[in-house]
């Protein structure tokens, strides 16, 4: 598991850390040492280092090179690679509405893989997840947690939320798969009002044929993702190498290992299947909502 850092050109970034990942996970079934792999691409063993821990942009060419030396021959496998070092090239350079909004720490790291996921899975059992909170219910998070005594800064993160929504509506929307655990639709965060609107809120989402939201009931019992939220991130289809997302108390905390995130999403899968139907889970919403 790995700690979020600042984006840039000179920074480790997620998405090169998981590329770096999986050339170190080939280099050592290759049998390869570092200095082996730097004399492949003409460069020192630093880059190599650099490479691994995901802290310099990739190139096609370097990526190609280092595929073939250490014997892949799957052309799927390296496209998704390149595909990775592509996206991640692209937001290095990119400056995306979140850089002036919440600097370039954590969060913007996070809205970044978010901005250029094409799917996410995500499972909340106490919150309804960001994607479709209501200013009204988001403000009261903010509150509530006591961060933040400036009310403009709450205002601010506010404002942030709600344009993340965006990528549910754009042109090329994210395709959303979220699972719920019952009790965050009954928690009164913000009091009887605020999530009146949010439940309406989610209903509203559930409409969108890029979504997907599931309700898992409070008679489920014991279940695979007991232990706490997380979401996985997909990125250049469905075959592509997955991240993991998970909140803790202090800190965001990035999953980048494949075999964990695969781990991580058959969790979720498991966890999916004991949820309600999205039919029946709009059913449950729309009762509750009914009854505010």
């Amino acid at each position: 598991m790995t700690r979020t850092t600042p984006l840039g050109n000179r920074t480790s970034t997620v998405l090169a850390r998981k590329l770096g990942g999986e050339l170190l996970r080939l280099r050592d079934a290759a049998g390869l040492t570092q200095r082996q792999a730097a004399e492949a691409i003409n460069a020192t063993n630093s880059k190599i280092v650099k490479m691994e821990q995901g802290w310099v942009p990739m190139r096609d060419p370097d990526v190609r090179i280092l595929c073939e030396a250490y014997g892949l021959e799957d052309q799927e496998a390296l496209a998704r690679l390149l595909e990775l070092a592509k996206l991640d090239r692209e937001r290095r350079k990119a400056r995306g509405w979140w850089r002036g909004s919440v600097g370039d720490g954590a969060m913007a790291e996070f809205i970044a893989m978010e901005d250029v996921a094409s799917r996410v899975r995500t499972w909340q059992p106490s919150l309804i997840p960001g994607l479709f909170q209501t200013s009204g219910y988001t403000r009261a998070l903010a509150v509530a947690e006591g961060r933040w005594e400036d009310p403009n800064e709450i205002e601010r993160i506010v404002e942030v939320k709600q344009k993340r929504q965006g990528r549910l509506l754009s042109e090329d929307p994210l395709h959303y798969h979220a699972v719920i655990w019952e009790a965050a639709l009954r928690q009164q965060v913000g009091g009887h009002s605020v999530m009146r609107a949010q439940l309406e809120r989610l209903l509203e989402f559930a409409r969108l044929d890029n979504v997907r939201l599931q309700v898992l009931p409070y008679r489920t019992g014991a279940h695979p993702c007991i232990a706490g939220p997380f979401s996985v991130i997909s990125f250049a289809g469905d075959k592509a190498l997955d991240v993991v997302h998970a909140d803790t108390i202090m800190d965001m905390i990035w999953v980048e290992n494949e075999a964990e995130s695969d781990t991580y999403a058959t969790l979720f899968d498991r966890t999916s299947r004991l949820s309600l139907a999205p039919h029946d889970s709009v059913a449950l919403i729309d009762s509750l909502y009914k009854e505010m």
